[in-house]
C-alpha cells in the first residue's frame, strides 16, 4: 500500500476515529507505519485545528521517538538522598539551631523559629538539583546557579528581618519565609531542568511532574510514619525511649532521603519534563484521582457560594473563614494541574469537550470566590492596620486571581487549542509565583522596616515592651477601670463607646491590661472619634 493511497484513505475516513485506527493497524502488519505517519502529518499540517489529526500527530511523534529504558540510577539517588536526610537531621535540632526574634528590652523573649523551616526546602531542592543533573548529564553551570540563589534565599532573611519592627513582624516574615522559600526552592529545580527560556507547555509538564513527585513523596511519608510508629512501639514496650537524635534521624534525615527517592521513582532525569511518560503508574493515578474530583469540587464551589448570601461577612470578620478561602485557591490551581493532560492523546474528543468545560467552569467559580476573600482582606486591613501577613496574602491572592482570569481569557480565544491555551496560562502564573515569592523575601523587611529607638524613652517600661512587640493600634486597658484606649505613635487615644470600638474593627481578645500608673503615664493623644470630647483618666 503505497502513501499516495494511504493519503487517500485519510482524507476519506478522516471524520471515522475507528476506521482510522483499522488503517493504522494494517499499515503495522504490513509494515508501512512511516507511509502512514507521512499521509497523517500531511493532513494534520493542512487542518491543524482538527482534534482527530491533532491526537494522531502527538500519538505517532511519541511512537516515534527512541525507546529510553527506564532504569532508576541508585547510586545518585543514594548518593544526594543521604546528603539530603544528613544534612535535614543536622539542622533539625531545633535547641541549637533556631532564629530568635530580636527585643531590646527582653533579649529571652519567646517566639523563635527552628532554623530547619528556612532550610528544609531550600536544601532538598539543591540536592534534588544535584541527582538530576548527575543522572541526566549536561552542565553544571545551572547547579552552581540554583545553589547560590538558594543560598542568597536563605540568608538574607535571617540578616535582613532583624531591621523589622515590632518583634511580631519578625516572626511574621520568617514564618512567611517557608512558603516563599518553597516556591523559590521549587523555581530553583525548574532553572535546572528547564533553563532560563521553556516553552509553556515544558513548564506545564514540570509542574504536571512535580505535582506526581509530591503524591509520591506523601505515599512514601506514610510508609515511613508508619513504620516510625511501629519501631518507636516495640522500643516503648521494652522501656525505651530513643533519644532525641534518633527520633530526628527517622523523621527529618528519613524525610530528606524519601523526598529524593520520590523524585528518582517519578521523574526520569535522561529525559525532559515534555518526554516524560504522563500516562501509566502513578501520572495515570493522579491524573484520574484529580478527575474524579473536578465535579467534586465544583460541587462544594457551588454549595459554598450558595451560602455566601447569607454569610458574606463572615469572612470579614473571621481570619479562619478568610485563611481557609485563601488555601482553597491555591488548592483549586494544584487541581487543576492534575486534571490538564500534558498532551491531546490519552482522551476522547468528548472527554476533551467535558475535561474542558470543568475546567473553565472550576476557575469561573474559583476566581468568584478569590476576589470575595480579596475583598475581604483588603477591608480588614483597612479597618485595622496593614501587617506583614496581610500584605503578602494580599499579594498571593491578587497573583490566583490573575493566574485563574489569565485561564478564562486564554480559553476565550483557544479554539480547539484549548489545551495549550492553560498550558500558556500556567507559564504566567509559575512566572508571577516566582516573582511574589522574590519581592515578599526582599521587600518585606524594608516595607515593616523600623527603629527601636524610635520609641520613646519617657513611656512605662510595660508600654514599651508592647511597642516593640506588636504593631499599633494597641488596645490597653487597666485594672478596676472600664475605659480602653488605642495606643499610637506614642499617644493613648480613648475610645467613647463600644458601639465604637466594634465599628473601628477591634476585637475584645487584642485588649491588654497595664497597671493603671503605666497607663495614666502615657500621654494624651485624641480620642476616637475625635468629637468624643475630654477623654477620661484611667
Amino acid at each position: 500500500m503505497s502513501s499516495v493511497s494511504f493519503e487517500t484513505l485519510v482524507r476519506e475516513l478522516g471524520t471515522d476515529p475507528g476506521s482510522l485506527e483499522q488503517v493504522y493497524r494494517q499499515a503495522i502488519r504490513s509494515g508501512d507505519q512511516v507511509a502512514f505517519a507521512a499521509a497523517m502529518e500531511a493532513a494534520y499540517a493542512a487542518e491543524p485545528d482538527n482534534l482527530l489529526y491533532a491526537a494522531w500527530h502527538y500519538r505517532l511523534a511519541e511512537s516515534a521517538q527512541p525507546a529510553i529504558q527506564r532504569s532508576i540510577p541508585w547510586l545518585w539517588v543514594v548518593a544526594a538522598g543521604l546528603l539530603n536526610g544528613l544534612l535535614l537531621w543536622f539542622f533539625s535540632d531545633d535547641q541549637r539551631f533556631q532564629v530568635k526574634p530580636i527585643h531590646p528590652l527582653d533579649p529571652s523573649f519567646g517566639g523563635w523559629v527552628p532554623l530547619i523551616a528556612l532550610l528544609a526546602a531550600p536544601v532538598t531542592a539543591l540536592c534534588i538539583a544535584l541527582f538530576l543533573r548527575g543522572a541526566g548529564g549536561g552542565r553544571w553551570q545551572r547547579v552552581l546557579m540554583a545553589t547560590a540563589g538558594l543560598a542568597a534565599a536563605v540568608v538574607y532573611p535571617l540578616v535582613a528581618y532583624r531591621m523589622m519592627v515590632p518583634v511580631l513582624f519578625q516572626t511574621q516574615y520568617l514564618n512567611l519565609m517557608t512558603l516563599s522559600g518553597g516556591v523559590l526552592a521549587l523555581a530553583a529545580v525548574g532553572y535546572v531542568v528547564l533553563g532560563r527560556r521553556s516553552d509553556p507547555s515544558a513548564r506545564f509538564a514540570f509542574l504536571a511532574k512535580s505535582l506526581e513527585v509530591a503524591v509520591v513523596a506523601g505515599l512514601l511519608g506514610i510508609a515511613l510514619g508508619l513504620f516510625t510508629a511501629v519501631t518507636f512501639g516495640l522500643f516503648s514496650v521494652l522501656g525505651i525511649d530513643p533519644p532525641g537524635w534518633v527520633q530526628r534521624l527517622f523523621v527529618a534525615g528519613g524525610g530528606g532521603a524519601l523526598a529524593v527517592v520520590a523524585v528518582a521513582l517519578a521523574y526520569d532525569p535522561r529525559r525532559s519534563p515534555t518526554e516524560q511518560p504522563f500516562d501509566d503508574g502513578v501520572s495515570r493515578l493522579v491524573a484520574t484521582l484529580m478527575r474524579l474530583l473536578l465535579p467534586l469540587s465544583i460541587g462544594v464551589l457551588v454549595v459554598y457560594l450558595a451560602f455566601v448570601p447569607f454569610y458574606w461577612q463572615e469572612p470579614f470578620r473571621s481570619r479562619d473563614a478568610l485563611a481557609a478561602a485563601n488555601a482553597m485557591l491555591f488548592a483549586v490551581l494544584a487541581l487543576l494541574v492534575g486534571v490538564v493532560p500534558v498532551a491531546d492523546g490519552g482522551l476522547s474528543e468528548r472527554g476533551r469537550r467535558w475535561l474542558r468545560a470543568g475546567v473553565i467552569a472550576l476557575a469561573a467559580l474559583a476566581l468568584v470566590v478569590g476576589v470575595y476573600a480579596l475583598a475581604a482582606i483588603v477591608y480588614r486591613t483597612a479597618v485595622g492596620r496593614l501587617t506583614v501577613n496581610r500584605l503578602a496574602f494580599i499579594g498571593w491572592s491578587v497573583v490566583n486571581i490573575a493566574a485563574l482570569a489569565a485561564l478564562l481569557l486564554y480559553q476565550r480565544r483557544a479554539g480547539s487549542r484549548w489545551l495549550q491555551a492553560v498550558h500558556k496560562a500556567f507559564a504566567l502564573a509559575t512566572a508571577l509565583y516566582v516573582a511574589w515569592a522574590a519581592l515578599t523575601l526582599v521587600g518585606l523587611p524594608w516595607v515593616f522596616r523600623g527603629s527601636p529607638t524610635a520609641v520613646p524613652a519617657t513611656l512605662p517600661v510595660s508600654v514599651r515592651r508592647l511597642v516593640y512587640e506588636l504593631p499599633e493600634p494597641i488596645l490597653l486597658m487597666c485594672y478596676g477601670s472600664p475605659h480602653i484606649y488605642a495606643l499610637e505613635d506614642g499617644q493613648k487615644r480613648w475610645i467613647r463607646d463600644i458601639p465604637t470600638f466594634e465599628a473601628q474593627g477591634f476585637r475584645w481578645n487584642d485588649v491588654h491590661f497595664l497597671a493603671c500608673d503605666d497607663l495614666r503615664a502615657v500621654p494624651d493623644g485624641p480620642p476616637i472619634p475625635p468629637d468624643a470630647g475630654l477623654p477620661p483618666q484611667p
